[in-house]
C-alpha cells in the first residue's frame, strides 16, 4: 500500500525489497491478466490513479550517477503527489528514497501546497520547503540539491491474497525538463509503449518472493525512472 504521511514524523525505517520487469511494446491489457491469473491470486486494493514526481539531484547528477555504477548506499529526493500534474497541488509529499544494497526504504514528509505553473523556478520550491517542518538535516541535505526532472505515470495495484506481495503497473510515461530557473516545459519525453511491473514486499518474505516471480513469464530487470527520464531528454 502507499504509506501515509504525517508532517515531519520521525518513525523506524522499514527496509523492502522490490523486483522490476520493464516490458518494452507490451500490451497492459496482457499483462493484467497475467498477473490476475497467478496462483497468488493478486487483486486490485484500490482504483488506479496519476502519480506525478519532481526529482532533486546534485548539479553534477550525483544521484544519477550513483544509480549507474550500483552505488550500494543511495538517497534519492522527490516531491510526490496524486492527480493532476499542473495547477495548485494540495497535499505535496517529499519522499526520500534510501537503498542500501538490494533493499530500500523511504521517509515522508508533507509540505505546504505547491501551486506548479509556467514559470516556477527552485526559489519557488525552496519556499515551500521554508515554510513546511521540515528535520533541520533535511533542511540542509535540500540546499545541495536542485531540481532536474518532472514525471508523471498512471499506476494500476495488485496485491496477493496473503497481503504480502504488492504489484504496480505503471504505463503513460511522461518525462519532463525542470531546472532551478524559470521553468516552461517544453522539453518533453513521452513512453505509451511500454509497461513497467514491480513487485514489492518485506525483507523477510524474499524466499517466498522467488517464487511467486517465477510465475510471471517476464525477465528481471534493472529499472530507474529517474536515469529513464535523465537519458531520454539527454540531461546528462
Amino acid at each position: 500500500m502507499e504509506p501515509s504521511t504525517e508532517r515531519a514524523v520521525s518513525k523506524p525505517l522499514v527496509y523492502r525489497k522490490e523486483r522490476k520487469y520493464a516490458l518494452t511494446d507490451t500490451d497492459l491489457g496482457w499483462v493484467e491478466t497475467v498477473v490476475r491469473s497467478h496462483p497468488s491470486m493478486f487483486f486490485r486494493p484500490f482504483p488506479a490513479r496519476y502519480i506525478n514526481n519532481i526529482y532533486f539531484d546534485t548539479p553534477s547528477y550525483g544521484n544519477y550517477n550513483d544509480n549507474q555504477v550500483g552505488s550500494p548506499l543511495r538517497h534519492k529526493f522527490r516531491i510526490r503527489w496524486y492527480g493532476e500534474q499542473f495547477g495548485l497541488i494540495e497535499k505535496p509529499v517529499l519522499e526520500i528514497k534510501i537503498k542500501k544494497g538490494c533493499s530500500g526504504a523511504k521517509r515522508h514528509f508533507s509540505l505546504t501546497p505547491i501551486l506548479l505553473e509556467k514559470g516556477i523556478s527552485k526559489t519557488d520550491l525552496k519556499t515551500v520547503f521554508a515554510k513546511s517542518d521540515l528535520p533541520l538535516e533535511i533542511q540542509e541535505s535540500l540546499k545541495f540539491l536542485e531540481p532536474t526532472l518532472l514525471n508523471r505515470y498512471f499506476r494500476k495495484y495488485y496485491l496477493s491474497a496473503n497481503r504480502k506481495f504488492r504489484v504496480t503497473l505503471d504505463t503513460q510515461l511522461r518525462y519532463t525538463r525542470i531546472s532551478s530557473h524559470q521553468n516552461y516545459f517544453l522539453r518533453i519525453a513521452k513512453n505509451d509503449s511500454d509497461v513497467v511491473m514491480e513487485m514489492k514486499y518485506d525483507v523477510e518474505d524474499d524466499q517466498a518472493a522467488g517464487r511467486v516471480s517465477s510465475g510471471f513469464p517476464f525477465r528481471l530487470t534493472k529499472n530507474s525512472k529517474y536515469v529513464n527520464g535523465v537519458d531520454h531528454l539527454d540531461l546528462w
